[in-house]
């Protein structure tokens, strides 16, 4: 592959051609084509220009394009690692509403419960006490 049909391939990629395009007007290998834009950055140029950014965002933690599924629920991360990152950072937009005070079996202090309106100890070593008399 010669410098200019590099040139060529990149500005096709550039102006949305699928790799199956650029084969049929250049007369070479899509293998080739496809090898040849990937390994040079040009894998993604296509799906991306297409979209014009309708069906793709921004994943919230890292900003890396999150392709959407037409007829879902929109994804805001790219993966569960950028989603559970980007949680532990933002605590406070949490929406906790399964949070109950309650008091102490064994102890009588009063403690928060989150998802257990039931709970009867504010800690294990509360519920070993009581349960069976400190021994464990």
């Amino acid at each position: 592959m010669t410098d200019q049909e590099k040139q060529q391939i990149a500005i096709y990629r550039n102006q949305g051609l699928s790799y199956t395009a650029i084969s049929n007007r250049m007369e070479i290998s899509v293998n080739s084509i496809k090898t040849y834009c990937k390994r040079n950055g040009l894998g993604g140029v296509r799906a991306f220009e297409k979209t014009n950014g309708a069906d793709v965002c921004a994943c919230e933690n890292c900003g890396t394009p999150v392709k959407q599924n037409p007829g879902r629920k929109k994804k805001r991360f790219c993966s569960d690692k950028c989603r559970n990152a980007w949680w532990n950072v933002h605590q406070d937009e949490v929406n906790k509403k399964a949070n109950y005070e309650c008091v102490c079996t064994y102890c009588n202090k009063p403690f928060i419960s989150y998802g257990n309106k039931h709970r009867k100890y504010c800690s294990h070593q509360c519920y070993i006490e009581d349960r069976f008399g400190g021994a464990y």
